[in-house]
């Protein structure tokens, strides 16, 4: 806290913001027990959609925290990793932050989730941290930063032609995550199918992404779907009344529900020309569409 030359105490305010990530392929695999036993990979990206908190210490010492966020908690977007980060990040207060820092702000904001008893990964909060394009190995309790440059034209292929849709269905991640694990820990075949599929569409998305192989990212959208179905068909439910006409109609080569799946967002791979039938068949069913750009900063603090 500040001291004025009085000897009192001075007001002191620390506003701290972390983006929201559109998770591309891998989400699931990021989990425990799966990364101890197999271990998990991830391809997703952080964007221009932000959880905020302020952390104000008035002229009295009285200590006040709030937080918002500029899309629905439940969405998909990893919402409430962001708003762990952004958090930690305002009650630290530190402006500059290495990587190390962005490291261990998102792994206490994981382990505080854990205490919570959510049951879910480390991917929100280490996009919310970083920021930027991000291709991780999840190996038991540690995280492993891939290299990871997807080519220019890639990225603009995708800016000009990725729909993101949030449904307005809201979805509850850790009730998902404990049914699909208790399977997955009774054996269940199709659970584990699921889950590799998951896993090695991630490797076909950074590769896609990397050397602007289009059809290797329709591709992998297509398995993390197939794996999706396999850990449970319901996961896909509440879309496919849009999704599957603008599928056999070629307005979209692939797509993926955001986060758990059950609700929220999801992702839109719109054909060359078909964006504006997309975005109209989501808005005639009620969804509210996103602008979005990749934000490159991750966590950022300001105090005054």
């Amino acid at each position: 806290m500040a001291v004025d030359d009085s000897g009192g105490s001075m007001g002191r305010k620390v506003e701290a913001r972390a983006p929201v990530r559109i998770d591309l392929a891998g989400g699931w695999t990021d989990v425990s027990p799966y990364t101890h036993d197999v271990g998990g990979e991830v391809v997703n990206l952080a964007i221009d959609s932000y959880a905020r908190a302020t952390l104000e210490v008035d002229d009295g010492g009285i200590l006040s925290v709030n937080y918002t966020c500029d899309v629905p908690v439940g969405s998909g977007l990893g919402t409430t990793g962001a708003i762990n980060v952004a958090l930690l990040a305002a009650i630290e207060g530190m402006s500059e932050l290495g990587d190390t820092e962005r490291q261990t702000m998102a792994e206490q904001a994981f382990q505080f989730e854990s205490l919570l008893g959510n049951k879910g990964g480390r991917q929100d909060q280490w996009a919310a941290a970083h920021g930027g394009w991000n291709h991780l190995l999840f190996m038991g309790d540690d995280v492993e930063e891939m290299p990871f440059s997807p080519i220019r034209s890639a990225q603009r292929w995708l800016s000009k032609h990725l729909v993101l849709a949030n449904t307005g269905i809201p979805h509850v991640s850790g009730d998902l995550h404990t049914m699909i694990w208790e399977r997955y820990a009774a054996g269940d075949e199709q659970v584990r199918e699921g889950l590799m599929a998951i896993r090695m569409a991630a490797r076909l998305m950074a590769n896609g992404l990397q050397q602007d192989r289009r059809d290797e990212v329709i591709t992998a959208f297509n398995e993390v779907c197939r794996g999706v179905d396999l850990l449970d068909p319901g996961l896909h439910g509440p879309f496919h009344s849009v999704v599957d006409p603008l599928l056999e109609a070629r307005n979209v080569l692939g797509w993926k529900a955001l986060g758990a799946g059950g609700g929220g967002c999801l992702v839109l791979l719109a054909n060359m020309g078909r964006r504006e039938l997309v975005e109209a068949a989501c808005e005639a069913a009620g969804w509210t569409l996103i602008e979005w750009d990749i934000d490159s900063e991750g966590v950022s603090v300001n105090a005054s």
